[in-house]
């Protein structure tokens, strides 16, 4: 015992000696960030002043969120003692008594964050300048947009550590300017094999800002369940959704709202027309091969059934359902899915063979037909269509040029999609996939493994290229990219957890590019600490993020890398 407690002190004393650079808790890491060596406080009576003529509401509640976090965070440095031992550098330290938030061309009443929010890609501003002197004197946030501002605020939040009383930064003068290199930088989730209610959904989204995650990609409907309310069909989701388990329109609207506020833009999915047997409750006549067994030859899981697209109704029917639904969402984009349509479920289904016999087409023109019809509604009403690779690349289904394409097999096979001059946001299930690993779901299998083995850690993702298999003339139809939460194993108990702070990863990646601002490549090591960082004010914030590693490794950067050449051992190996 006498020896682990000698070790263990050694141990500390070094970490203690080690040099770990003060600003840790930025994430991602700005673009282009300039800081000193000088300590500044900051004043028990520090305040953000706004100028900004007529502020928006959303805008004026993000600086008081900002003003609660920097008083509740108490985050401490990532070192021994969290940073008591700075309690001696800041006597004397000058005080930092406000920060000045304005935008630098005023012409005109500003907008709104979330109208900001929910413009085209690429339309949205969100650069910003944020300057703090080391004087005490006033600090500057400028941004050509409130989103802009918006980001600013979040980057602010994090720069500050807590000790004793003291809410400080060791490393003043700070200048920062900062945008990101994606315009899409997103998280998926799926709440159609498990339901998550609005509050689960709202935290999520909190979670999100703080990373500078901009796109929340609601996979809100599916085989298992249909749970959001549609005006003007409401039976779908009265049927075929689990018991009360329903997102009403006053749910999506709030959402909505909420996500806007945070700078987040709600892309919904309806998938099709694979992935709809939920349907089939309310519209049995627009379903083939509905629960057909084996499952295994008309789906890729349990339960069977798609939208009989070769049928004019149902290609109408779908039609409505869709435009419907992208009237009660002000994004610009609209995902009517695509993974995974079933052939043999048609070459099986009398009607649809029917059909095709009688029209003398076949089902590829079909299809075709049913997709442009689709995607001519959406841009009736100024939407962009996205849908998954499979579309593309399995069923050669032609789109048009504006068409966004999410790569989700294999992050190989974005070049398939480049090739084809198509728009590209990756959510490869070889990095961002987050319920790899987890085991096999389906039936009695007790030694099997989810088809994605094996868990994709957060390194994984960190280290992902956005121009992995691109050529540089291609590299310009990359709008950024998503983690992806399917939900089989995953529910209200385990939400935040399995998705963070795995998520945030892939945040940096998109909002920093292929390298590191300073061109380098992105460095684990480096990164742990700060991600570090993020995770504590997550759980300080309410949000169950899970333990990264042994916090040892965190305090002494590269000490549980596979490469080192001396292993420290634990105390407890003593």
């Amino acid at each position: 015992m006498a020896r682990s407690r000698i070790w263990q002190y050694f141990v500390l004393s070094v970490y203690a000696a080690i040099s770990i650079p003060g600003i840790l808790c930025l994430w991602p890491m700005p673009r282009s960030l300039k800081a000193g060596t000088t300590s500044l406080v900051l004043s028990t009576s520090f305040s953000i002043d706004l100028q900004v003529q007529d502020a928006p509401e959303d805008l004026q509640q993000a600086i008081t969120r900002t003003q609660s976090y920097l008083r509740n965070d108490n985050l401490g440095r990532l070192v021994v003692g969290r940073g008591t031992s700075d309690l001696g550098l800041l006597q004397g330290a000058k005080e930092l008594q406000s920060l000045r938030v304005t935008l630098s061309n005023e012409a005109g009443k500003a907008r709104s964050i979330s109208s900001e929010a929910t413009a085209p890609l690429g339309s949205r501003s969100e650069e910003y300048s944020l300057v703090i002197p080391s004087a005490g004197s006033t600090a500057t946030l400028i941004a050509n947009s409130t989103l802009g501002l918006f980001r600013g605020l979040t980057t602010f939040e994090q720069l500050w550590y807590t000790a004793g009383e003291a809410t400080y930064t060791l490393e003043a003068p700070i200048r920062i300017i900062d945008s990101p290199a994606f315009p899409y930088r997103g998280l998926m989730l799926d709440t159609a094999r498990n339901f998550f209610p609005v509050s689960d959904i709202k935290r999520t989204l909190d979670a999100m800002s703080w990373a500078k995650i901009n796109q929340f990609h609601w996979h809100v409907t599916d085989s298992q369940s249909f749970p959001l309310e549609i005006l003007g069909f409401t039976e779908v989701a009265a049927k075929g959704a689990y018991s009360n388990s329903i997102y009403s329109p006053e749910d999506v609207k709030d959402i909505v709202s909420y996500a806007g506020a945070r700078g987040i833009d709600v892309v919904v999915e309806i998938d099709t027309p694979g992935h709809t047997a939920s349907i089939h409750e309310s519209h049995p006549e627009h379903i083939a091969c509905y629960d057909s067994s084996p499952w295994m030859t008309f789906t890729n899981e349990p339960m069977a059934g798609q939208l009989r697209f070769a049928s004019a109704a149902t290609t109408n029917f779908t039609a409505g359902l869709i435009e419907a639904t992208a009237r009660m969402f002000p994004s610009s984009l609209f995902s009517t899915g695509g993974d995974e349509v079933n052939l043999p479920c048609y070459q099986l289904d009398v009607e649809t063979q029917r059909i095709l016999n009688a029209t003398g087409q076949t089902l590829q023109q079909k299809l075709e037909m049913f997709v442009q019809t689709l995607h001519g509604g959406l841009k009736g009403l100024g939407k962009t269509p996205i849908v998954w690779e499979d579309l593309i690349l399995t069923h050669n289904v032609t789109v048009s040029n504006d068409t966004i394409v999410m790569v989700w097999s294999s992050s190989s096979a974005a070049e398939g999609i480049a090739a084809k001059n198509l728009q590209i946001v990756h959510a490869p299930s070889d990095y961002f996939y987050l319920d790899c690993g987890a085991g096999e779901w389906i039936g009695a299998d007790p030694d099997g493994n989810s088809w994605c083995d094996p868990f994709k850690t957060w390194q994984r993702a960190y280290i992902f290229d956005p121009y992995e298999n691109l050529t540089e003339s291609h590299q310009h139809l990359v709008l950024g990219g998503e983690q992806v939460l399917w939900s089989e194993q995953s529910g209200p108990q385990n939400l935040d957890s399995i998705i963070w702070p795995r998520a945030a990863a892939s945040a940096e990646v998109f909002w920093t590019g292929p390298t590191l601002p300073d061109g380098t490549p992105r460095n684990v090591q480096s990164a742990l600490p700060r991600l570090y960082d993020l995770r504590f004010r997550m759980v300080q914030r309410g949000v169950d993020a899970i333990p990264l590693q042994p916090l040892w490794c965190a305090l002494r950067p590269g000490a549980c890398d596979l490469m080192d050449a001396v292993k420290v051992p634990s105390p407890h190996d003593r």
